[in-house]
């Protein structure tokens, strides 16, 4: 054999051992390794039976957005070897496109840099990232809508919620609703709107009028158990919707229309840069920032508040009336989930000073 031979025969064996030994590293070449590890499974006091870990849906994307890996868990590589940079290892158990009974998604997704010549390992931990409504009703509510049907609503997505259901709906964080469907007018009517966070679930007891739930809704409990918030409220259909409620309770009326809150004027100029609505110095005239609290400046703690061109805005704007800073207001409008960077309400119609 010749020399070059016996020099190519005695490389292939060492070509192979790299490509398969992830712990060799060529920091000149700026490689490292990505490697995952899902933690213990997720536990849980419910009766809900979990995926099977190797089951569970792996991606794996490079900064540029670009799919490295997505697949099952099981059948995933045992590493990458990756260009130094920064990767996105996310895992769920399911997908979810749409709001479903008994399915709750469990998953995490880390952020992750991979310097040149080093092993990273990316840790999983499983928690649940959807939330979740179970609606409870008595018999009154057949009585008082014998054609009507409830529904749990999100995005373009209806999902029934028949009388004797049990089971839980989960739905994405954000924005859902309660719907009731009059059969005999095929009409819908909204009766609750929440923004669900990720581990939550609601527990809502829907009572028709007449029924044991009183005149109004009930002070929310939350509960805490191992893997989700649980909440307990209830509906009174056709209840006192009037009553002003506070910035606080804003969040959990999203999508309501003709509301009144109640607050302090704090600032305005939420288009400036920075976290704090301004209190001084105020050059717009369409809108101001309410507040629980008159010492309270932080954007992300106030209803921002559109003032239409009109009464509104010639008795509320701060351009004109600076001295209403730190006044207690009442302030009717449609509740938006985000107006300048924060809940807002938009529409405003009415005002009253208490």
């Amino acid at each position: 054999m010749k020399p070059l031979h016996w020099a190519l025969a005695a490389l292939l064996p060492l070509s192979v051992i790299a490509c398969d030994d992830f712990s060799l590293r060529d920091a000149t070449r700026g490689k490292g390794t990505l490697r995952w590890q899902v933690e213990s499974a997720p536990a849980t006091k419910s009766t809900e039976a979990l995926p099977d870990t190797n089951d569970y849906i792996l991606t794996v994307r490079d900064a540029s957005g670009t799919v490295l890996y997505e697949g099952a868990y099981g059948d995933s590589p045992r590493a990458l070897d990756v260009e130094a940079g920064n990767y996105t290892v996310g895992i769920v158990s399911i997908p979810f496109p749409e709001p479903a009974f008994d399915s709750p998604q469990y998953g995490d997704e880390q952020l992750v840099q991979v310097p040149a010549g080093q092993n990273v390992t990316v840790r999983l931990n499983c928690t649940l990232q959807n939330a979740g409504i179970r609606l409870r009703t008595g018999p009154e509510f057949l009585q008082a809508y014998p054609d009507g049907i409830l529904y749990i609503q999100q995005g373009g997505t209806r999902l029934p919620y028949l009388y004797r259901e049990s089971r839980i709906a989960y739905v994405k964080p954000g924005l859902a609703s309660v719907l009731l469907y009059h059969e005999g007018q095929n009409r819908y009517e909204t009766l609750f709107n929440r923004l669900m966070e990720p581990r939550e679930v609601l527990s809502l007891s829907i009572v028709a009028p007449g029924g044991s739930g009183g005149g109004g809704k009930n002070t929310i409990s939350v509960q805490t158990d191992t893997t989700k918030v649980w909440a307990h409220d209830s509906f009174v259909i056709g209840g006192n919707t009037g009553a002003p409620i506070s910035v606080a309770d804003v969040p959990s009326r999203i999508g309501e229309e003709g509301v009144w809150v109640t607050g302090y004027i704090v600032g305005g100029d939420l288009t400036s840069a920075g976290k704090n609505v301004k209190t001084e110095d105020i050059t717009k005239n369409t809108h101001l920032a309410l507040a629980d609290r008159s010492s309270t400046t932080e954007k992300a703690s106030c209803l921002a508040v559109e003032l239409p061109q009109g009464k509104v805005r010639d008795a509320l704007n701060l351009v004109s009336h600076p001295e209403l800073i730190g006044l207690r207001v009442r302030l009717k409008g449609n509740l938006v989930e985000k107006y300048f960077g924060t809940v807002g309400m938009k529409g405003t119609a009415d005002y009253e000073f208490p």
